[in-house]
Formats: structure tokens, C-alpha cells, sequence
């Protein structure tokens, strides 16, 4: 495993960075990153950018907002939340393993005397409350892992700054996006600082190495890495992308994520779909929302297409059958 320093807290820069290094740093094996966001929310890939935020209070508060790379929900950064991302071998696996890669994270902080556990999805829990999601994205024979730890975050920014559908607040039942998260800080007996707390993690993940091999970015790298930034990570089409006009909405929740379906029908034929969601993935959903464009909105004229496609390999954990109700009833 090799370590990469990254003291940046622009969260494009970050983000272009995970990126670069999962694409194209593939003679290492396995490949360790920690780094802190300037205030910022993180969609997830899937996601409606604009049904996800309080435009409003997040424009005046000058707060970032960008796209990632990985499915699920989206989250808030500020200079109290640590990321942490490992990049390693993908063993023929198309599941999502959240729990093996939250164990660094959990062990840490039972050295610190605080108990913390894995719990539905992708979540890790201090006494039920939520203080690190997880999300990976996989290709290639390789897995990009990362999570966002809650370690001092201001609370009354996040729950401001995100918008959560009631159904989700329902669905965990509890009354509000503040009510169900913590600060690992709270919790701790002695007081140490975020830095204090990334170094304890950092020394963790070498504890069986006898020397941690640090990676300097190169010249080149970090030209890259500048490039995939403006071109992607800074722009408009990435981050918000265009919804189609509909006038069929769908909305359904799984326990694997929510997908809501915007349907423009035209004369019985759809002439536009687009999924959004906080499920998680592989591959491009528009290969799956090409294939249905020109189709006859009846279940017997999607199924024909459906059944043509791996439902789970783009919707992981829902079916064929399921997607197909989803999208007609």
C-alpha cells in the first residue's frame, strides 16, 4: 500500500484526484488518500443535483457543491470532516462491500474508547447516530472505496444545507437530518484535533508495514489531475446536468436506495427518461435510459427491453421486476 499526501481543500482538485489516481496510478496494488473539503456538498453520481440542495442557502454561504464519482447520497464537507479513500484490487466481485473497508475507521476509534459499529447500507454509528457514509465506484478489476467522517462538523450547516425527502426521514425513523448525526468528537474522552485524529488512522493503515511508502505527485500527475478538474469536476453539465421536460414522475424507495423516474411520454412513446437516486451501481445508466427512449410506455413494450438488461449490475439490489413496476405503475 502506498500513501498519497494531499493537503488540498478544494473539493474539485480532491475529486480529480481520486479519479486520476484509480485511472491511472495501476502499478500499485493498493493506495491510501486522506484529505479535508473547504464547505461543500458532494452529490452522488445518480443524484438530481437540484432536488439534493438548498440552492438558496447554499449559494449565499458559499458553499461548494460537486459530483462524485460513486453512487448513494449526498453529504456535507466543511474543514471537521475527514474523507478517507482506498483504492485497491477488485477480486471479480460486482457486490458492494462496504462493511471490510469501514474497519480501519471502527478499530480507531475502539482504541480511543469509543464504540462505533457498521450498520444498514453504508453507514457507521456512534450510540445509533450517523457519523460516516460510504460509497465505491468499481471498473476495471479495481474498487475506489471512500468514506466521509463527521469528526467536528458544523451540524446546523449541514442540516441547512441539504435537503432530505421525508421519506427518507420516515424510512430511519427519526424527525430531522440533525437528529440522526454526530460529531466523532463528542464522543471522545480526551480532546484531540482533526489532525491528531488522521494521523491515529493514517498510522493504523501501515501498522503492518515496516516503512510507509509515501507517493509524491509528479509534475505530470498533478497536470492531470488540473485538467480532469476543469474538465469535468468544474463544470456545469457534470455537476448539475440537464433533467428532461416530464410528465411522468415516479418515485419509489427500496431498501437498497431510493430511484425516482422522470418519463417524458409523447403520442404513447417515451420520448425521454432519466433515472436519478441514491442507490448504488455499476456501468452508465444512460445506456440503460437509451435503450428505452422510443419505446411504447406499456409494461409489455419495457419488459421486452428490460429483460435484455442486467437490472442489478445498474441498480444494485433491485430487480428486473421491480424496476419494471417502478417505471410503469
Amino acid at each position: 500500500m502506498i500513501y498519497i499526501k494531499n493537503d488540498c481543500n478544494k473539493p474539485q482538485f480532491n475529486l480529480a484526484l481520486e479519479e486520476y489516481v484509480f485511472n491511472y496510478l495501476d502499478e500499485f496494488d493498493e493506495i491510501f488518500l486522506l484529505w479535508i473539503n473547504e464547505p461543500t456538498i458532494v452529490v452522488g453520481k445518480h443524484q438530481n443535483t437540484i432536488e439534493e440542495i438548498n440552492t438558496k442557502y447554499v449559494r449565499e454561504n458559499n458553499i461548494n457543491v460537486v459530483r462524485r464519482l460513486s453512487g448513494g447520497g449526498a453529504v456535507y464537507h466543511d474543514l471537521g470532516n475527514l474523507n478517507y479513500t482506498i483504492i485497491s484490487k477488485n477480486e471479480g466481485s460486482n457486490g458492494f462491500d462496504f462493511k471490510t473497508f469501514s474497519q480501519p475507521v471502527i478499530e480507531v476509534l475502539a482504541q480511543l474508547g469509543v464504540k462505533a459499529e457498521f450498520t444498514g447500507r453504508n453507514d457507521i454509528v456512534i450510540d445509533r447516530k450517523k457519523f460516516c457514509g460510504n460509497a465505491q465506484y468499481m471498473k476495471k478489476g479495481r474498487i475506489l472505496h471512500h468514506g466521509a467522517m463527521l469528526f467536528d462538523v458544523e451540524l446546523d450547516v449541514l442540516s441547512k444545507s441539504l435537503k432530505v425527502s421525508q421519506d427518507k426521514i420516515v424510512s430511519k425513523g427519526v424527525k430531522s437530518v440533525r437528529s440522526r448525526v454526530t460529531n466523532i468528537k463528542d464522543h471522545l474522552k480526551e480532546d484531540i484535533t482533526i489532525g491528531d485524529f488522521k494521523d491515529l488512522l493514517l498510522k493504523h493503515m501501515f501498522k503492518d508495514k515496516e516503512d510507509m511508502e509515501v507517493y509524491e505527485l509528479t509534475e505530470e500527475d498533478l497536470e492531470n489531475i488540473n485538467k480532469l478538474m476543469e474538465e469535468r469536476y468544474m463544470t456545469w453539465d457534470w455537476t448539475y446536468g440537464e433533467s428532461p421536460e416530464f410528465n411522468i414522475r415516479k418515485n419509489r424507495r427500496f431498501p437498497s436506495g431510493n430511484v425516482e423516474i422522470l418519463i417524458d411520454v409523447d403520442n404513447g412513446y417515451i420520448k425521454d427518461i432519466k433515472f436519478y437516486g441514491d442507490f448504488f451501481g455499476h456501468g452508465e445508466l444512460k445506456d440503460v435510459e437509451e435503450k428505452l427512449i422510443g419505446t411504447r410506455y406499456n409494461g409489455d413494450d419495457i419488459e421486452k427491453v428490460l429483460k435484455d438488461i442486467n437490472v442489478g449490475y445498474y441498480f444494485s439490489g433491485i430487480s428486473h421486476d421491480e424496476l419494471l413496476e417502478s417505471i410503469t405503475n
